[in-house]
């Protein structure tokens, strides 16, 4: 039996990689920051397909907490095959007016975050297994606005090359994904009809991606198909970039 730990699964992209990692005969840990209630759907969601998961709560940037998080997948389910760290945090404002207060929170979940949690998966993944990171096209993009996500990203970046080198003789992968904008509900609330329209303009193929595409993404990168891919960024996000 294949084990997969996904951070950040409870909603949005996390949430459609669960259902995709089920349905590809994964034994799934849904890892959540706060929001109980939205991971105990997605694992239902997942039983009552005849499926395996269960919910585990931890903050990413808490090494006991991540530390614990793996433990629990082992005992659940004996190891750790792949794991996909999608928890993160966006923040978005000119480098002149960021309140450092929000830079700090944001670099300890998406930097601090991605370390602590692949610090583990390097310490545990077993052989042939895959870690799967989430960074953004905002990287390449450098659209203003998004100079402290986009840095914290390309951190993102950094360490997933270091430690696909790090990891040199173990027949573990270590990838990155880098959606473009993406129709989640967090993006949908928080924009108007004119700038939901206006994202949707910059792709070649004329329309948001969904969570469906970038699951399918690192379902590729899961499984056996992808074994030559290792120390990539995949910018999943319709040909802007």
């Amino acid at each position: 039996m294949k084990v997969a730990i996904v951070t950040g699964g409870s909603r949005g992209i996390g949430r459609q990689v669960v259902r995709w990692l089920a349905t590809e005969g994964f034994a799934v840990v849904v890892n959540y920051a706060a929001n109980q209630d939205d991971a105990d759907l997605a694992v239902k969601e997942v039983v009552e397909a005849g499926r395996r998961a269960i919910a585990v709560r931890a903050d990413v940037a808490d090494e006991v907490a991540v530390a614990a998080l793996f433990d629990r997948a082992e005992q659940a389910y004996g190891g750790v095959d792949v794991v996909v760290h999608a928890a993160g945090r966006t923040v978005l404002a000119p480098i002149a007016d960021l309140d450092l207060a929000d830079l700090d929170d944001l670099l300890r979940v998406n930097v601090r975050g991605t370390f602590v949690v692949n610090q583990q998966a390097a310490r545990r993944v077993r052989a042939g297994g895959a870690i799967i990171n989430f960074s953004a096209s905002a990287v390449a993009l450098a659209a203003e606005g998004h100079g402290a996500y986009a840095a914290s990203k390309g951190a993102v970046e950094a360490i997933t090359l270091i430690l696909a080198r790090e990891l040199r003789g173990r027949d573990v992968t270590v990838n990155t994904v880098a959606p473009g904008p993406t129709a989640t509900d967090g993006m949908m609330d928080d924009r108007d009809d004119v700038a939901i329209a206006q994202l949707a303009t910059q792709p070649p193929l004329q329309r948001l991606g969904t969570p469906e595409d970038i699951a399918e993404v690192v379902a590729f990168l899961a499984g056996p198909a992808s074994r030559w891919v290792n120390g990539q960024v995949v910018r999943a996000n319709g040909g802007i970039v």
